[in-house]
């Protein structure tokens, strides 16, 4: 019994760190455009094996991320783009695979192709969007993207951003902070329903104040579990004297 809550707890107060790890995360990114909060949770896991049929062990986990929308703050920068409502920004990856993002602050490289970072294009729907050089550039409601270029006087439109609106609970988040879907399944078709705002970005939707709550509860957890190994070793320890007694 005293190794079972001694191993349950030891595996607690790991994981409480893993959630505070979690969370330090979250409040990093409390000013990074398109951000979504992670969610942590605890789950118990029994371990396997003939004599493990009794043992169990805590990890968290982050099984999702919150997708409420974060605040649009206006710009005027027209390389800026916000999402109204549902949807998400289709990006390319420096390998070839296809990613997800709220964040719309985009730049044109020297070639005019819109990017989120060196190596991330941001796409079209039929692929990466180039802007001709010294063309003024204007973004519908429905994500075409209108030039007008020298002495032109109405817009063109020359390429469409891929807005799409997969379904959020199989979208997980890769390592570099964009989401995807499973390897198995195809890339999010175009939304038509999806709109984009221009000279506006979208901010983090983490909320400061609550993480900062969600981190004191968890530094509590962590505190609880150390004393609940501190008991059960104590617990040990009272138990060998009384064994030991016994033998007289």
């Amino acid at each position: 019994m005293i190794d079972r809550m001694a191993y349950v707890a030891m595996t607690g107060a790991k994981h409480a760190m893993g959630q505070m790890a979690s969370t330090s995360n979250n409040l990093a990114n409390a000013q990074t455009p398109g951000f979504r909060e992670m969610v942590t949770s605890f789950r118990a896991v029994p371990l396997d094996g003939e004599q493990s049929d009794s043992r169990a062990f805590v990890v968290d986990s982050t099984p999702t991320a919150i997708f409420n929308p974060g605040a649009i703050e206006k710009t005027d920068n027209p390389n800026d783009f916000a999402i109204d409502g549902d949807g998400f920004f289709a990006v390319r990856r420096a390998d070839g695979s296809e990613a997800y993002t709220r964040a719309g602050r985009f730049f044109r490289d020297e070639e005019g192709v819109f990017k989120l970072g060196k190596d991330i294009i941001v796409l079209g729907e039929d692929g990466p969007i180039t802007i001709p050089a010294g063309a003024e550039v204007e973004v519908g409601r429905d994500g075409g993207v209108l030039v007008r270029e020298g002495g032109e006087l109405q817009y063109n439109q020359i390429a469409r951003f891929k807005l799409v609106n997969p379904n959020i609970r199989e979208l997980r988040r890769a390592d570099d902070g964009f989401f995807e879907l499973p390897a198995n399944q195809p890339p999010a078709p175009l939304d038509e329903a999806v709109k984009v705002v221009q000279g506006a970005y979208e901010t983090s939707n983490v909320n400061a104040a609550a993480a900062m709550v969600q981190m004191i509860n968890q530094t509590r957890m962590f505190d609880l579990n150390m004393r609940m190994l501190q008991t059960s070793d104590q617990n040990a320890r009272q138990a060998n004297v009384i064994m030991t007694l016994s033998n007289f």
